[in-house]
């Protein structure tokens, strides 16, 4: 700790007539001195010596956060220290600045350039370097600028969220692509079905605000939060499927519904954990692949869950639930293993202490990017949320087969996936975030305009197309919004923005649900009745009017984006951030 003692003597020394100071930025004006030497990350004073006198060593003791890192200084010397600023905001972790040693050069000193140097320096930098080993410091350049890094171990903690975003998502839709089955085993009726759909995305909204608590603290904590709900979840379902022979559909909706406790835990990690573990180089695509697995997951429920309870067999029913228990376990369990943050910052910008929660709430709500960016995203997660539910109720009336409509539904999802994996690393190149979201979001409404009166020409070719260029637009979206938010809303934290809107999508897309499924039609909605005319019985045509009118409504709040002499709003300030930083080490070098 600095005392005032410390500063006191700093100050006299700093007002001394004819000051010669060796510090980081200052050299000494006797001629031949070469600047002073540092460690990587904090500055080390050379050695003094008097006449004829032999120099010792200098310690290294001590460390004091600055800019989220410690610092090492010489406790001989300590009494002759000034408090700095070490960023743009005069602050670091903890409030502490960078400490520099100073230190009168008078005429009878002389600076030593031998073996007791270099021994200080070596034990100087051992000394960082364990702090570094221990995530206290970031890594630094010889000229005292921060170099940054990323590990190899981030993998570990992405691949374990993509697992998990999969399975959650493989929860949710475990019975809408073979509703009728489902419906037919535990002896109720489509409509409460429907509702293990539902519950599981209002859960979603319940658990929200504890959601931003947890991932405010950081991502393993959520990850771990997870994986325990979706062991819990899924053995649930498993035994209420055991409970006699129509199973028991309270004890179903109440694991359902714990599964849907776990999802907002980790689909919105990705933007945490990217900001934590990844540069700017590489955040969208991180997010890209960790985000779009939770609908990999719905694509995987929609293509196997119907073999392994095809049409006419609902006995096979706990057989498939089992099986997804299984697969959850294997997934969830490494998720207590993964490591909870990098030993030293990825960025500069990942190390930027972030805003309070409720000060960045109160930003955003000031913020009319925000909701022009947030309620687009909102809806369309909703919309897509809806039609991924019902797509075999929207399909069967026409006498399309539970596979069939799977195969539909896992289009959306597969396609859409594909486009992303293009789309999401050239975005991160090229920093086209705004130009992006500007082409997808019209593309996007009018495919759910065409869809109105696509499942009426009973073609399927013309579902699969629509869909695919529906899904290939969503997914687009999906990482680019999310991290565009991040970035114009800076140093907001992450979990923050990302929270916020997938809980609206999830509320949304209950809400729309509920919605379409008073707008259908009346009679047998399984394709019995079909009478081979545009609207049959049990269609939903009035539903899919209904989304189209919502998808067209809010299209052109994005396309305003950046006018009305607001486009300094709209700037990718994390990546300025970034830049800065780096111009600043270019200079000190």
């Amino acid at each position: 700790m600095i005392t005032d003692n410390a500063r006191r003597k700093g100050e006299r020394a700093a007002d001394t007539t004819t000051p010669k100071y060796i510090g980081k930025t200052e050299l000494p004006e006797k001629e031949g001195a070469s600047p002073a030497d540092t460690v990587p990350g904090w500055t080390i004073m050379r050695p003094l010596r008097k006449k004829g006198n032999k120099a010792s060593g200098m310690g290294t003791k001590g460390a004091s956060n600055a800019n989220g890192n410690g610092a090492s200084f010489d406790s001989q010397s300590g009494d002759d220290l000034k408090m700095l600023k070490t960023n743009d905001t005069g602050d670091g972790y903890g409030g502490v600045g960078e400490v520099e040693t100073l230190h009168e050069v008078r005429s009878e000193d002389e600076l030593l350039e031998g073996e007791d140097e270099r021994g200080t320096r070596h034990n100087g930098q051992h000394a960082v370097h364990n702090l570094q080993s221990n995530g206290a410091l970031p890594e630094r350049t010889v000229s005292g600028g921060v170099r940054y890094k990323v590990y190899k171990r981030r993998w570990f903690g992405l691949v374990q969220l993509i697992l998990l975003n999969i399975i959650v998502s493989w929860d949710w839709l475990s019975f809408s692509a073979n509703s009728t089955t489902t419906a037919q085993y535990y002896n109720v009726s489509e409509t409460a079905v429907n509702w293990l759909s539902t519950g599981f995305l209002f859960a979603f909204v319940a658990i929200s605000p504890l959601t931003i608590y947890i991932l405010n603290r950081g991502p393993k904590l959520s990850i771990m939060t997870a994986a325990v709900l979706i062991l819990l979840g899924n053995w649930i379902r498993y035994g209420a499927t055991q409970a006699g022979p129509n199973g028991n559909y309270g004890a179903l909706m109440f694991g359902q519904i714990l599964c849907g406790f776990s999802q907002p835990f980790v689909l919105a990690a990705p933007t945490r954990y990217s900001d934590l573990w990844f540069t700017s180089r590489g955040r969208v695509a991180a997010t890209a692949v960790m985000s779009l697995a939770n609908p990999f997951g719905g694509a995987l429920a929609q293509l196997i869950d119907p073999l392994w309870a095809s049409d006419g067999k609902p006995q096979d029913i706990p057989n498939m639930v089992l099986y997804i228990a299984i697969i959850a376990s294997v997934a969830a369990i490494p998720a207590f293993f993964i490591p909870s943050h990098p030993p030293t910052p990825s960025s500069a910008s990942g190390e930027v202490p972030k805003q309070q929660i409720w000060a960045s709430i109160r930003s955003l709500l000031g913020s009319p990017e925000f909701y022009m960016i947030m309620i687009p995203f909102v809806i369309y997660v909703g919309l897509f949320n809806s039609i991924s539910s019902l797509i075999n109720q929207i399909l069967a009336p026409y006498g399309v087969s539970e596979t069939d409509a799977g195969i539909a539904g896992a289009i959306l999802i597969v396609v859409g996936l594909v486009a992303a994996a293009i789309t999401s690393p050239i975005i991160d190149k090229t920093k086209a975030q705004l130009l992006t979201i500007k082409i997808c979001v019209p593309v996007l409404a009018l495919c759910y305009l065409a869809y109105t009166f696509v499942p009426s020409t009973r073609e399927l070719v013309g579902s699969y197309v629509v869909l695919a260029v529906m899904g290939a637009a969503s997914f687009s979206l999906v990482p680019v919004v999310l991290e565009y938010l991040i970035e114009i809303t800076h140093p907001i934290s992450p979990e923050v923005t990302s929270t916020i809107c997938w809980t609206g999508g999830q509320l949304t897309g209950g809400i729309f649900i509920l919605i379409s499924d008073a707008l259908r039609a009346g009679g047998e909605s399984d394709g019995t009745a079909d009478d081979g005319t545009k609207r049959p019985p049990g269609n939903m045509y009035r539903a899919l009017v209904f989304q189209a009118v919502i998808a067209m409504v809010v299209f052109p709040l994005p396309l305003a984006l950046g006018l009305f002499g607001r486009h300094k709003e709209v700037r990718m300030r994390r990546v300025e951030a970034d830049e800065d930083a780096s111009q600043r080490n270019d200079l000190e070098g």
